[in-house]
């Protein structure tokens, strides 16, 4: 797998999705309770806040006051850029 693809990890249909919450987090870094908020949902075959993470294309670190704080990583950067 090259470092700046999704598949074959994560299914075809929440590729985007993935790409949408990488892009949403790399404008800026978000606290983890918003991007949960966000983000998750309950429907196993709608796992774009698992598989971004799992992925590697966001991390989670140290925040200010609201706690931790949701970034995007190298790998999800480089995804973005690779997409255009």
């Amino acid at each position: 797998m090259s470092e700046t693809t999704i598949a074959p990890i994560i299914a075809p249909i929440i590729a985007p999705l993935v790409r949408d919450l990488v892009a949403w987090v790399a404008a800026e870094p978000r606290p983890y309770r918003e991007v949960i908020e966000a983000w998750r949902t309950s429907c196993p075959r709608l796992t774009v806040w698992e598989d971004a993470l799992e992925g590697g294309f966001v991390a989670l670190g140290p925040g200010g006051p609201e706690g931790l704080q949701v970034s995007a990583t190298p790998r999800g950067r480089a995804l973005l850029a690779a997409q255009g």
